[in-house]
C-alpha cells in the first residue's frame, strides 16, 4: 500500500509539472536498457527541461519477479527504486555533456545473488529485505538520433546507506541478522538510456 501511495503522488507530481511547461520547454519520456536488460527490471523516466542549460530527472523501476519462489531456490532480486537528478548541459539541454547531482532511495528484497559490494562475499547464501538510500554525482553523454530521439549514456558514483534483515536464502528463512546498516561508497548509476523528446 505504501509503494502505491509513492507511486501515485510521483506520478501527479511529474503530471503537474507537464502541465506547466511553457512552449519552449522540453520534455523526455525514456527507459534505461542496462537496467532493464541487467536487472530484468520494468523502468521509465522523464526529464524536464527548467532553463537553457538545467534539467530534472526522474527516473524509477519495478521488479516484482520472484525467479524461482520454491523453497529449495529463492533466488529473487525484487525492488522499487526512485532517483531523482538535476542536470547541467555544457551545451545545450538534450545533446551532448552533461553532469549531475541524483538521490535514490528505493526497497528490496534480494535472494540468492552475489553481489559482494554491497552484502560481502557469500551473499547469494542469504536473502536480503531492507531499503537503501543514498545519492552522488554523474557525467553522461546524449546523442540526437534524430528529431525526436536520442540515445544518453550515463555513469554516477557516490554513496548508499542499506538498512537490512538477513535471512537464511530458502523462502521463509530463519532470519540471521536483524536491522543491519552498512554504507557503501562506488557506483550508484549506470544506463545506456533511449529517450522520446516532447517539444
Amino acid at each position: 500500500m505504501k509503494k502505491l501511495y509513492m507511486i501515485s503522488v510521483l506520478t501527479l507530481v511529474l503530471l503537474s509539472c507537464v502541465g506547466s511547461l511553457k512552449a519552449q520547454d522540453r520534455f523526455a519520456v525514456k527507459t534505461n536498457l542496462l537496467y532493464g536488460g541487467v536487472a530484468r527490471t520494468p523502468n521509465l523516466g522523464v526529464e524536464i527541461g527548467l532553463a537553457p542549460r538545467w534539467t530534472l530527472e526522474v527516473s524509477g523501476g519495478y521488479n516484482p519477479f520472484n525467479l524461482q519462489g520454491s523453497d529449495s531456490d529463492n533466488k529473487k532480486l525484487v525492488h522499487w527504486a526512485a532517483m531523482p537528478e538535476f542536470r547541467y548541459w555544457t551545451c545545450q539541454r538534450f545533446n551532448g555533456h552533461f553532469v549531475g547531482v541524483h538521490g535514490l532511495y528505493g526497497n528490496y528484497n534480494i535472494g540468492g545473488h552475489n553481489l559482494p559490494l554491497l552484502f560481502g562475499n557469500g551473499s547469494d547464501a542469504y536473502r536480503y529485505e531492507g531499503h537503501v538510500a543514498g545519492g552522488g554525482v554523474s557525467y553522461g553523454y546524449s546523442i540526437l538520433l534524430g528529431r525526436r530521439w536520442n540515445v544518453e549514456f550515463t555513469v554516477g558514483v557516490g554513496v548508499l546507506y542499506l538498512n537490512y534483515d538477513r535471512y537464511e536464502c530458502p523462502k521463509c528463512g530463519q532470519k540471521v541478522e536483524s536491522d543491519a546498516r552498512q554504507l557503501f561508497f562506488g557506483p550508484t548509476k549506470a544506463g545506456i538510456t533511449v529517450s522520446f523528446l516532447i517539444f
